[in-house]
């Protein structure tokens, strides 16, 4: 009765429902991680956004790569902008999604260090390849906040980082790269500037790190679920069709009136 599932189409439509169904499950494995990682990332973010604020000094380092558990840390430091080394980082994006700047500026601490800033966006002049209108640091003693970053890599952000740019324009914020060029230990990371509050004609501050929202990553994983749930029965639902569909043939063949002899 079910021979015809010997059938080479059959056994074809098989093999294909066969190979489905566990890719169909770790696909929604790996919507399932995703959505579980992007829950601990918002954890994360959220308690070093509201944890209090501790020296930058405490927490890294020259040399020191900024741990995961790290990023986003609220810290402090003291020290005089540097403004004579102050960099720009290409390809940046404002809150309205306007590619520009941002402005990197060494703070250099008491102790001959120093710490980089990201002090915020600014937009692009007519010619890319030009220093964009950078508004002037603050002079004297600072002390300032901000949110603890990693250096940024080729292979961590995916950018480029270029040979052959403009003066003072860098596609990474590298504090290694930045020490070179400064001449003096430069502790690891970066920060966001958050504090003190900017003022007219200063960067556009840096937004905080999306942290509310989890994405479709669950329901994703729960619809690719689904489609392997559904596989079986539908080739169950094509069978029965399929035996209706010759049991009905035979059964007609059957009754037809056989041809009249001459």
């Amino acid at each position: 009765m079910y021979r015809f599932v010997l059938t080479r189409q059959w056994v074809c439509l098989t093999l294909v429902a066969l190979v489905l169904i566990p890719v169909m499950i770790q696909l929604g494995f790996w919507q399932f991680h995703r959505h579980e990682h992007r829950v601990a990332q918002n954890e994360l973010i959220a308690k070093n956004l509201s944890a209090k604020p501790v020296p930058v000094t405490e927490v890294t380092s020259p040399g020191h790569t900024v741990p995961r558990n790290d990023y986003w840390r609220a810290v402090t430091a003291t020290g005089t902008y540097d403004s004579a080394h102050e960099v720009v980082v290409r390809m940046r994006t404002s809150h309205a999604d306007r590619v520009g700047f941002h402005v990197l500026t060494p703070l250099l601490l008491a102790d001959g260090r120093a710490v980089l800033v990201n002090r915020g966006w600014v937009p692009g002049g007519d010619d890319p390849r030009a220093y964009p209108p950078v508004p002037a640091a603050p002079s004297g003693e600072v002390t300032v906040t901000g949110r603890l970053k990693a250096d940024e890599t080729s292979g961590g952000s995916g950018i480029k980082d270029r040979k052959g740019l403009p003066d003072r324009q860098v596609m990474l914020i590298n504090s290694e790269q930045q020490a070179a060029a400064l001449g003096r230990p430069v502790l690891g990371g970066y920060l966001e500037l958050s504090g003190p509050a900017p003022g007219d004609g200063t960067p556009e501050p840096v937004a905080e790190p999306d942290h509310d929202s989890i994405g479709a990553h669950m329901a994703y994983a729960i619809q690719w679920w689904l489609f392997a749930s559904a596989v079986p029965v539908g080739w169950v639902i094509l069978v029965r069709r399929e035996r209706r569909d010759r049991e009905e043939a035979a059964a007609a063949e059957a009754v037809s009136p056989e041809p009249a002899s001459a």
